[in-house]
């Protein structure tokens, strides 16, 4: 069970990575990437974060992408949250994809 601090940590983890795939994402990665959940270890050391990635040809490749520029992500992370962090966790990124799965749930009970 998470306790309060880990999930402060997480929604502002959550909130600032949003808001630099908003203004990364169509330059950079060429497709639309959001932040669906981000989980925080009780040591606040690593924090697991679930994309979902739209508009791409290849999921893999895009989440390739983004884990070779965990450093740079992880750097501007730490400018946006020095005064509220004291430690800035590692960041691991895993593709979401529970809309793809309730797709395909909805298409197999339509038939």
């Amino acid at each position: 069970m998470d306790n309060i601090r880990q999930q402060k940590t997480a929604n502002l983890i959550k909130k600032e990575l949003a808001e630099i795939f908003l203004f990364d994402g169509p330059n950079v990665y060429d497709c639309m990437i959001t932040v669906t959940k981000t989980v925080v270890s009780k040591d606040l050391s690593i924090a697991r974060s679930y994309l979902s990635i739209f508009n791409a040809e290849d999921n893999d490749l895009v989440i390739k992408i983004v884990r070779n520029n965990i450093k740079d992500i992880r750097f501007r992370l730490g400018q946006k949250t020095k005064n509220q962090l004291r430690v800035i966790p590692q960041l691991e990124f895993f593709i979401d994809d529970s809309l793809d799965y309730i797709e395909n749930i909805e298409n197999l009970l339509k038939q």
